[in-house]
């Protein structure tokens, strides 16, 4: 199984942020995204973040909660400007 069927890629809204400022605390913020088997979900929160690097990009990872209350790791690729669900995180799992 290739690493593209994997973790396929998602269509997501983002905000790219130029410069610091408190509404806007991560340097690529997702506020909404869609699945390829057409479900939309739309964040609600932030639960968990970090970056890395990877070659000469980074990858910007995000545990995120939607407004259905599902828990979704997310990671957004800068050397390639894809977004890609990784798996969708059983909440009582990962949060206790």
């Amino acid at each position: 199984m290739s690493k593209k069927e994997k973790y396929p890629p998602i269509n997501v809204l983002n905000v790219m942020r130029g410069f610091r400022t408190p509404d806007l605390p991560h340097a690529v913020t997702p506020y909404r995204f869609e699945l390829r088997n057409g479900e939309k979900h739309r964040i609600k929160q932030i639960r968990q973040t970090h970056r890395e690097r990877v070659g000469k990009a980074y990858h910007y990872h995000y545990v995120v909660l939607t407004k259905k209350e599902r828990y979704f790791h997310l990671v957004f690729d800068s050397g390639t400007m894809i977004w890609r669900v990784v798996q969708e995180v059983d909440s009582e799992l990962f949060f206790g």
